[in-house]
């Protein structure tokens, strides 16, 4: 399905037309499909299906009906992407789904407080850039489809992630950790509404109603949003050498246009959590979306990248995250002052292959949740405030503070005297004996060389037997 929906409902954009709870965008043309077949269909008697209420999951809702012949559960998660939600509910009942069997929930909280938050612990980045917006909100989804199918007694869920994307992945893998026997239905591996025409003709022969804008086409790009971040991909932007236009920006202004003033906020942190801005106590949402707003207006947190997808191909995707943009600096200068120098050299090590955990789908691994619980341990004594500038697109931390947990001690870096706190004769040791190997594999090398020197030379003055003269040729 393709991947739409407006931004966090903190910058205030132009509605689109699909929510989170959705997966990436159709591949242009698959390598193959095959339409499900009869005697698979028979197996499922209730689906719970990642619902938006848009064109496209309302598509997979009739499909399920009359491909499967099963009871349909429809669930709907409001996770920040700033669009609402309870129109679901309408088109759901008109659909033929039964009240009960509609979920329609509002999850900004716990996807902050259990999926963002313990991720920025870790100051995560995939390929040492993406903030992961799409990526964490996968497993929050997944974790929703298999506890109502739980309590539905559902034996399968439904998603509309292509299989070209590296959301069927993360929605599977998630689902598979939470209920092993749980069947997965996805379309996009199944049927042959393989092209907008045959989309558009089954939306007309159910009756499901398509607006302007999808009939014409829709937008250049698809997108995907949520209250960490809005990503586009697809469409024009998968010519790696096209700058997008400037109005493709939802959440953030153009650094050239962000206030000639910049500002200066303060966070406060608490076991390496934002609880407050400027002094204010917030919830871990109230967060994320006050940071959105501070951060879009001053063009924080755009990036455009070329990664390498899970399934092996490299796609270009477009991305806003000013909150977590924030969320990021501020973190790295908190940890600065609290953190031992190799507890955070650690962490660095061990970044990347979490980042790369998150990115792939395993969330509810027992690696990723055992490297959680490190990364949490670490974090007991990052409590403190950090003061950042933000000016056109930039972050720069201008204090850090920490009453309770710093480590910096002024009296020992001081430049000035510092009444011998430290005792500066002890370097040269400190110096010596970390340089021994060094000096021990220069004293090799020097007597390697000065070995080889004796050979080399007479190697060059030992003659060379001249090759004979050749004969003469015979005269006639």
């Amino acid at each position: 399905m393709s991947k739409t929906a407006k931004p966090a409902r903190a910058a205030k954009p132009a509605k689109v037309s699909k929510a989170a709870a959705t997966a990436t965008a159709p591949a242009a043309a698959p390598v193959a499909a095959t339409k499900a077949s009869a005697a698979g269909t028979q197996k499922v008697k209730k689906v719970v299906l990642a619902y938006s209420g848009g064109l496209d999951t309302s598509i997979i809702l009739k499909w399920l009906q009359d491909e499967y012949h099963c009871e349909v559960v429809t669930f709907t998660a409001d996770i920040g992407q700033g669009e609402e939600i309870e129109p679901a509910r309408a088109k759901a009942l008109k659909m033929g789904i039964k009240p009960e069997n509609i979920f329609i929930e509002d999850l900004r909280e716990e996807f902050v407080r259990d999926f963002v938050f313990p991720m920025f612990r870790a100051n995560a980045l995939y390929e040492g850039e993406y903030l992961l917006g799409t990526s964490i909100a996968r497993p929050l989804i997944a974790k929703r489809l298999i506890e109502i199918a739980k309590k539905t007694k559902g034996d399968a869920i439904s998603h509309g992630a292509t299989g070209k994307g590296n959301d069927q992945v993360r929605f599977e893998l998630g689902a598979y950790a939470l209920l092993p026997g749980v069947k997965v239905i996805a379309p996009w591996r199944e049927w042959d509404l393989l092209s907008r025409e045959k989309l558009l003709a089954y939306a007309d022969k159910h009756g499901i109603p398509v607006d302007f804008k999808k009939r014409k086409g829709g937008a250049p790009y698809s997108m995907d949003a949520n209250l960490l971040h809005i990503s586009y991909e697809g469409g024009v932007l998968e010519d790696p050498n096209f700058e997008p236009e400037a109005n493709m920006w939802r959440l953030t202004v153009s650094p050239e246009k962000a206030p000639n003033k910049p500002q200066i906020i303060e966070l406060t942190y608490a076991k390496g959590d934002v609880v407050a801005i400027d002094g204010v106590k917030m919830s871990p949402a109230t967060v994320l979306t006050k940071l959105n707003e501070i951060g879009g207006k001053h063009g924080i947190g755009r990036l455009d990248k070329v990664e390498n997808r899970y399934v092996g191909m490299k796609s270009r995707g477009c991305y806003e995250t000013p909150g977590g943009t924030i969320l990021l600096s501020g973190h790295r200068a908190i940890e600065s002052i609290t953190l031992d120098r190799e507890v955070l050299a650690l962490k660095d090590d061990l970044m990347p292959r979490y980042a790369r955990m998150i990115y792939n789908g395993y969330w509810f691994s027992p690696e990723r949740e055992l490297l959680q619980g490190l990364i949490d341990k670490s974090q007991e004594t990052v409590n403190g405030t950090v003061k950042l500038k933000l000016y056109k697109g930039t972050i720069l931390v201008v204090g850090r503070e920490s009453k309770t947990d710093s480590l910096f001690d002024a009296k020992i870096s001081t430049f000035d005297d510092d009444g011998g706190a430290y005792n500066q004769a002890d370097a040269a040791g400190f110096i010596k004996l970390n340089a021994l190997r060094l000096r021990i594999g220069a004293n090799v090398k020097a007597a390697r060389a000065a070995a080889a020197k004796p050979a080399a030379k007479k190697a060059a003055k030992k003659p060379v037997a001249k090759k004979p003269a050749a004969k003469k040729a015979a005269a006639k």
